[in-house]
């Protein structure tokens, strides 16, 4: 149920139409370090990327921006003064703003409190009408971050949107992708959605929009200014669930070589298989 706040928020604001996007700077690679006193990633600026499922939330977003032409998008993404990165190349696909959330507080939070803490930024933008995250991403495989937000908010989600069939002043209506089945919904503003890959393909960063905004200074906020001041609530101490241990897997290879004739090669051959419990 929507609340009354965001009703008199929808009130307030008028015709114009604002969308957040949620985006997030992930490993580029698989080679990556690990602090071994916190369990958690070292995000240091180098080999990273955008999330791929974001790039198809950004382009979802920018979709219903050409379709209307009284939309605004503003990405923000949390992480350290690096992930900025991000949003550069979001303002240059076609975001009109950005935002980056980073405070040493916010950092080690788990999938709760990452949420808790964009949500407290989304509160702190205000007058949103469309919220669009990517499914998943490619570091955490949680899919949980873009629906907590939505309840944290207290607005609802739709989960798995592939396709954007109709946005209207104050709804929209989607099609969901689910593993037996294919759903359309329609929902009013304020929501969540969460897009799958494939719904549409991502652009490359315009030249002309990197020109646009060269000089443009992505503003950072903090826990100074939000509504909720409490440090208790974000990062590591925010998160009721830790990582106790995160090691790569070993790998190790062996080879068998097999000289005899060709049935008995196919009989020994099979004995490995199950030996190694492959059959």
């Amino acid at each position: 149920m929507v609340s009354l706040e965001w009703q008199i928020i929808s009130i307030v604001r008028g015709e114009m139409m604002k969308i957040i996007t949620c985006i997030k700077q992930v490993p580029a690679s698989s080679d990556v370090e690990v602090d071994p006193e916190t369990g958690v990633l070292i995000r240091d600026g180098n080999n990273v990327k955008m999330n791929p499922y974001d790039l198809y939330a950004l382009e979802a977003a920018y979709h219903m921006k050409e379709q209307r032409k009284d939309v605004s998008v503003h990405s923000i993404t949390m992480g350290p003064p690096s992930a900025s990165d991000v949003l550069v190349e979001a303002l240059q696909m076609g975001s009109d703003e950005a935002s980056l959330v980073s405070d040493r507080r916010f950092a080690g939070a788990d999938v709760l409190a990452t949420a808790y803490t964009l949500s407290q930024m989304i509160r702190h933008i205000g007058g949103y009408d469309v919220i669009v995250c990517g499914k998943q991403t490619t570091d955490g495989d949680t899919a949980q971050v873009g629906p907590e937000i939505a309840e944290f908010l207290g607005i609802p989600h739709v989960p798995y949107v592939k396709e954007f069939m109709e946005v209207k002043d104050g709804s929209i209506i989607l099609r969901s992708a689910y593993d037996s089945c294919d759903e359309i919904v329609e929902v009013s503003f304020p929501v969540l959605i969460t897009v799958d890959k494939g719904a549409f393909v991502p652009r490359l960063p315009s030249y002309r929009r990197r020109l646009s905004f060269k000089d443009y200074k992505i503003p950072v906020v903090s826990l100074k200014d939000f509504n909720d001041k409490n440090p208790d609530n974000y990062g590591l101490n925010g998160s009721p669930t830790q990582v106790e241990e995160i090691f790569p897997p070993s790998s190790t290879s062996e080879t068998v070589r097999i000289s005899t004739t060709p049935e008995e090669s196919g009989k020994k051959l099979v004995d490995i298989l199950k030996e190694s419990r492959f059959l």
